[in-house]
Order: C-alpha cells, then sequence, then structure tokens
C-alpha cells in the first residue's frame, strides 16, 4: 500500500495507527462478534468508549471538574448558532473578526440577538488593545485560527466576560488553559476524528441559561443532562477520536503536539520567506497560523502546474480555499514531520526550475 503525503484542509489526514486499528476492528470490536458500527450506543461497550474518550480528553488538556465535555452533531456552523441561543440571552453576543470563520460566526449570530462586532482586521489577528467589549456583553467570541486565511491569535484575549473560542483547527495541537473560558468548541475533522463530530467544553455553571422555547437539541443542558446521549449520537465518530485520543497520549500529548506543529510549519514558511519573491504570504508574521499555511506564487499562471507536479511527488491537497485563491498546506497533528519537510522540499526545487 502506498500512502502520499495529505495536506488537506478537512476532512484531513489521520493518524496511520488509528486508520489501521479502526480497519482491524472493523468486522469484530474486541470479539463481541459485531462492528462497531453495528453496536447500540447506549451499550456497556459503547458507554466504555465514550467515558474512556471524555476521560482522555480531560487528561489532555487538564479539563477541571467545573466544566462539561459534550459531544454534538452539526459542525462548527451549528454552534454559531447554539453559542447566542445559549449564552446572549439577555446580552450582547461579542465578536471578534479576522477571517472566514469568526465572520461566519457573527452573521449567523445577528439573525438570533443583538451582536456586536468589535474587532475586525485583516491578515493578522486583533491586538489586545483592538478588542472593544461593549457594555451589556454576553461574551467575546473569537476563533483561534482561521483555517482559510491561515491566522491564528498568539495571545488569549483578556476580557472580563466569558471567552468562547472555536479551536477547529488548532484543537489539541498545543496546551490550553481550559480554566480561562467559558466555552470552546471544535469540529473533529481537523484534529480529532472523522467528520459529523463537534466536542464542545463549557463552565457548567454557564449552562442553563437558554430560553425555555430553545429547541431540546440547540439546548447545551440536554446533552450535559443525558451525556450527550439525548438522541444517538455519531458513535463511529466517537469512536474514531477515542483511537486519536490514545495515539495523542502514546505520542507525547498537546505538548509534543506543539513543538511538531512549530517545526512543521517553519519548514513550509522557511521556503516561502527565502523563495526570493517566487512565494510570498501576506499574513503579519506573528499571526502565521501553525496548522494552515497559505501562500501564493508570484507568478499566477504557474498554480495548476505547482499543485499538479506536487501531486505526482505525493503532495496531495495543497490548492488553497476558494475565497482566498493560491495555495495551502494544512499542517494538523496526523501530518508528520517528514510530509512537511517533502513539501518544503518540493518547494524549492519548483522555483528553481522556474525562476
Amino acid at each position: 500500500m502506498t500512502r502520499i503525503f495529505n495536506f488537506a484542509a478537512g476532512p484531513s489526514a489521520m493518524p496511520l495507527p488509528v486508520l489501521e486499528q479502526a480497519a482491524s476492528e472493523m468486522t469484530d470490536w474486541h470479539g463481541v462478534g459485531y462492528s462497531i458500527l453495528e453496536m447500540s450506543h447506549r451499550s456497556k461497550e459503547f458507554m466504555g468508549i465514550y467515558g474512556e474518550t471524555v476521560e482522555m480528553l480531560r487528561e489532555l488538556y487538564g479539563i477541571p471538574e467545573e466544566y462539561e465535555v459534550m459531544f454534538v452533531q452539526g459542525g462548527g456552523h451549528l454552534q454559531f448558532a447554539m453559542i447566542p441561543l445559549n449564552f446572549a440571552v439577555g446580552g450582547i453576543g461579542n465578536y471578534a473578526v479576522d477571517g472566514v470563520w469568526s465572520r461566519k460566526a457573527f452573521n449567523e449570530a445577528q439573525k438570533i440577538g443583538e451582536a456586536a462586532e468589535v474587532a475586525c482586521t485583516e491578515l493578522r489577528a486583533p491586538r489586545q488593545d483592538e478588542l472593544a467589549v461593549t457594555d451589556g456583553a454576553a461574551y467575546l467570541y473569537y476563533c483561534s485560527n482561521e483555517t482559510v486565511n491561515g491566522i491564528r491569535y498568539w495571545y488569549r484575549p483578556e476580557v472580563n466576560v466569558p471567552l468562547i473560542a472555536d479551536m477547529s483547527s488548532d484543537f489539541l495541537s498545543q496546551p490550553v488553559d481550559i480554566s480561562k473560558y467559558g466555552l470552546i468548541f471544535a469540529g473533529a475533522q481537523k484534529n480529532f476524528g472523522p467528520a459529523g463530530l463537534t466536542v464542545v467544553i463549557a463552565r457548567k455553571d454557564l449552562l442553563g441559561r437558554a430560553e425555555s422555547t430553545t429547541p431540546t437539541m440547540l439546548d447545551y443542558q440536554t446533552y450535559a443532562n443525558f451525556e450527550s446521549m439525548y438522541n444517538t449520537p455519531p458513535t463511529f465518530a466517537i469512536y474514531i477520536s477515542h483511537l486519536v485520543c490514545k495515539w495523542l497520549l502514546a505520542e507525547g500529548g498537546v505538548k509534543e503536539m506543539e513543538r511538531r506543529s512549530i517545526l512543521k510549519s517553519q519548514k513550509i514558511y522557511d521556503a516561502i520567506d527565502n523563495s526570493d519573491g517566487f512565494y510570498y504570504n501576506n499574513i503579519e508574521k506573528r499571526s502565521r497560523s501553525r496548522m494552515n499555511v497559505v501562500f501564493n506564487l508570484k507568478n499566477e499562471e504557474l498554480n495548476q502546474l505547482f499543485i499538479e507536479e506536487a501531486l505526482q511527488k505525493g503532495l496531495a491537497n495543497i490548492k488553497g480555499h476558494r475565497i482566498v485563491g493560491g495555495m495551502r498546506a494544512s499542517l494538523y497533528n496526523a501530518v508528520s514531520v517528514e510530509a512537511a519537510e517533502a513539501l518544503a522540499d518540493y518547494m524549492k526545487a519548483f522555483a528553481e526550475r522556474h525562476s
């Protein structure tokens, strides 16, 4: 079997040991005689998987007991609605906007209640002194890593209201002090598992504030009360996330993932910055994403050739998002240092041939 280096933005690369274990257990999970896909979500076997996944997440992030860990469906887009429905009752949702995903969250919040755009920047994350939190703010929402734009917050905002973060694309890639947040969420399909699962970590004392007319499945309290099993959860996605957590712990946890992400991203940024302008990245340097390295070729006529030759070299899914164009290399936890080195070497060789 030949596997190539996959730089897809999501669904994204998965750790090979996770895929191999899932394949080996597909038809008969641990000798029960049937697949995990056929397993009841209320069986003792699956409840064990669920419980272990939550506990491993708590270990990886040091999640305090005052926080609820919930597994939700509907992706990040559903969270854009659930957050104001649950937390903006009687207050104003404050949003720091610096890219596609924070913009989408703000737009959705405006449909539901009162929302304010308290910072708006391009090509960089807002500075702390630009976060003009409003009177009557219910929370401050930001996206810690903008997947499309390739922008990351290099700091954690300090505010006197609950801090809410979309961490979909840098989840489990670095240590996070969960106690500083009211809520964080992450779509699994970047660093945690397959598409179809969203993990939400929220302070327990902030739950239960939704209006009584809020639909049952849009109220976080429902997930807290029923251990995320009011309805049938995405069992296979949770199972894969269980395996991913095991892999992360075996590999050294989030501190090791951070070390690798710095190393991987620096290799690509060095290839960009040392290309004499053949490649360029317009993001403020301290705001450059470690997870999603975006870049352009000075000669856009070479774009398609760059993508085609990369694929021939075993480097897949480097085309940029349609909104911003150019190229994007997503360097999630399962993407190896070797993959980043291979892409950097290809970039250098391509530039030499076409300069």
